[in-house]
This record gives structure tokens, C-alpha cells and sequence, in this order.
């Protein structure tokens, strides 16, 4: 009896084995080629301040796929730079301060590259805070951060010679919309290779929100960019200012907005 309970046992952990034994071929065998990544790799690692809604957006943004066309991927680690940033169109910084705290040289050096070999990069809000240590992402970024509204609701202007470009098409010559506005270091205006696409009227909302008022903030004045394009080395940069958080981004003209932002970097909107 104790002899066949041996030989049960034996066959039993035979089994086993070979079960184990073919799971692993399998999954050897599983296709782990780029085939399975897409063309839209959306960032959300931050080196500095985090928006609480960061995570949030980036869901929001993956759920564009069916309207940009595109499989979106969501990342948030800078490894992922320097492994698979080569197999997609469009880089989304979503809110993404200070990279120099995320990104080594070479995980720099990868972007650059990427970039001038045609990549394309949107940035959301804060992807422009804290950026001066990188000098060739703040050269084609344009400008830095120095203060913010609170979410308010102002009027919003579009430059009448970009009126028909795809992310701001069919909108108002003013239109009144909900956001945090952001002021720049700098005015991107008549900067080489920068297109305004839309100002916002600083005279219609509070444009520095008390928390910076006693920290240096200030206002840009009547040329205040709030979205831009910058096309340059290669590669297509979109900034706009909306991306604080879902509110200034789920609406009808916000989806425009970022889809056709998306499209227009990777190259494919008319």
C-alpha cells in the first residue's frame, strides 16, 4: 500500500512538473513584440508638485483612443523612456513638472532623439512648471511657470490667423471658457517656429490667485498664450493650459482640443 501511495505521489509531481514545464513555454511563446504597444504614450510621472488629479487624467486620456484612432498607453515610469518611447508617434505629458527629477541624460538624450526623428509631444498644464534645467526641452517648450488662477471662468480669444487649424476649429472669435490659467515667465509670441492658436482676456477673470500673490506671481498682461504650437528639430511640440483637471478637459470643445492636439502631433490631422 505505502508503495503504490510512492508511486501516486511520484505521478502526481510528474504532472505537475510538466504542467509547470508548458506554462512556461507559453510563456516564452507570448507575443511580446511592439506589435501590442500603440501610438500614443501618455506620461504622468511628476518630479515636483502633483496634481491630485493626475491619475484621473491620464484615464480620461486613454479613453480618447476611439476618438484620436490611435491605441493610447499610459506610463508613469521613466524606464519607460528609454525601453519603448521608439515604437510610438505621440508623447502626452500629462502634467509632468521638473523631468530633470525623473529623467537621467540619456533618458533625456532618448526624447531628443525620438523627437527630431519626428515624435511628437502634447503637453497638459504643469508639464511646463519647473523645466529650466533642461534646456532643449525648455527651447522648444517656450516658456516656464510663474503663477495661476484659481478655476475660473474667463474669455478666451483665438489668433485670427490659426482660426482654421484642427484643435480650435469652429469655435468663436471669443468664447467664454472654465479653467486654471496659467502665467508664464514669457510671452511665446513672435518667438521663430511658435504659433499662437489662443489668448486669454486677463481683464475678464483674477489671473494670480492669492496663494501667489505674496510669492512672486504676476500676470502677463494683455498677450497672454494659454495654447501653442511649435514646430521645430524635427519633431511637433503642442502646449495648451487647459489639463489642471478633468472639468477644463470633458467638454465638447475640450476633446477637441486634445484629440485634435494628439492627431496634429502625430501628424495625421488635416
Amino acid at each position: 500500500m505505502r508503495a503504490r501511495a510512492i508511486l501516486i505521489f511520484l505521478a502526481f509531481l510528474l504532472s505537475f512538473e510538466q504542467l509547470v514545464s508548458a506554462h512556461e513555454k507559453a510563456e516564452n511563446k507570448a507575443d511580446r513584440s511592439p506589435t501590442s504597444i500603440g501610438s500614443v504614450l501618455v506620461f504622468a510621472g511628476t518630479g515636483w508638485y502633483r496634481h491630485p488629479e493626475t491619475a484621473a487624467l491620464s484615464g480620461w486620456l486613454a479613453r480618447l483612443s476611439h476618438d484620436v484612432g490611435m491605441q493610447i498607453d499610459v506610463s508613469e515610469n521613466p524606464k519607460d523612456i528609454s525601453t519603448i518611447l521608439e515604437h510610438y508617434d505621440v508623447l502626452v505629458l500629462n502634467n509632468s513638472t521638473e523631468l530633470t527629477n525623473l529623467f537621467d541624460q540619456q533618458q533625456q538624450q532618448t526624447i531628443q532623439n525620438w523627437y527630431q526623428s519626428g515624435g511628437g509631444i502634447v503637453a497638459l498644464h504643469a508639464a511646463l512648471v519647473r523645466q529650466t534645467e533642461w534646456e532643449w526641452f525648455s527651447e522648444i517648450a517656450g516658456c516656464d511657470f510663474n503663477s495661476d488662477s484659481e478655476f475660473l471662468k474667463a474669455t478666451v480669444m483665438v489668433d485670427p490667423a490659426m482660426k482654421d487649424h484642427p484643435t480650435i476649429r469652429g469655435q468663436a472669435d471669443r468664447f467664454e471658457y472654465s479653467a486654471d490659467w496659467t502665467n508664464h515667465t514669457r510671452s511665446v509670441t513672435d518667438a521663430p517656429g511658435f504659433k499662437v492658436l489662443l489668448r486669454v482676456d486677463e481683464k475678464t477673470y483674477e489671473p494670480v490667485r492669492e496663494h501667489f500673490k505674496t510669492r512672486g506671481g504676476r500676470a502677463m498682461g494683455e498677450d497672454h498664450p494659454v495654447a501653442w504650437l511649435h514646430e521645430n528639430r524635427g519633431g511637433r511640440f503642442f502646449y495648451t493650459e487647459l489639463g489642471h483637471d478633468i472639468r477644463s478637459l470633458d467638454t465638447p470643445f475640450g476633446r477637441q482640443h486634445i484629440t485634435e492636439a494628439i492627431k496634429w502631433a502625430a501628424a495625421t490631422s488635416k
